[in-house]
């Protein structure tokens, strides 16, 4: 049996705290208080050397429930479709048209905070609508 309780989920990014903000304001996340010893992530930051300064930010679910996400400054940017992806569950329960409308609902909050509309996926024989999303630094992810 797996010792492991939870996970984070780590996102490549060249802004961290631009897309740890985006996160934040799609799932109902948080950013974590700073460390002690600073009254701000400003201090904390301004603390560090250069280089390492806005390298990094954290968001987590303030339940306690969903994973803590981490995102980290890389030099390269994104060149690929990723090999994994989040899926926004928005419509869980819902189906047709009504389905479709808490989606569209969904993707319009989350294009005015900057992600992008790539397509809808239409309910058909075996599947229900979703639609193809990205990010702030164009990482896919799914309404579902």
């Amino acid at each position: 049996m797996s010792t492991i309780k939870q996970f984070q989920v780590t996102f490549d990014c060249a802004e961290p705290q631009r897309v740890a903000r985006f996160w934040c304001e799609v799932l109902g996340y948080v950013v974590p208080p700073p460390p002690e010893e600073f009254a701000t992530w400003d201090d904390f930051n301004r603390a560090q050397p250069l280089e390492e300064q806005d390298s990094w930010a954290v968001c987590k679910d303030p339940s306690g429930v969903g994973p803590r996400m981490y995102f980290q400054r890389v030099p390269e940017g994104k060149v690929a479709k990723n090999r994994l992806h989040l899926d926004v569950r928005a419509g869980t329960g819902l189906v047709g048209e009504e389905r479709l409308a808490t989606l569209e609902a969904e993707c319009a909050r989350l294009v005015a905070l900057g992600a992008v509309h790539v397509r809808t996926m239409v309910a058909d024989d075996e599947n229900e609508s979703c639609i193809v999303m990205q990010d702030v630094e164009g990482n896919e992810f799914c309404l579902d």
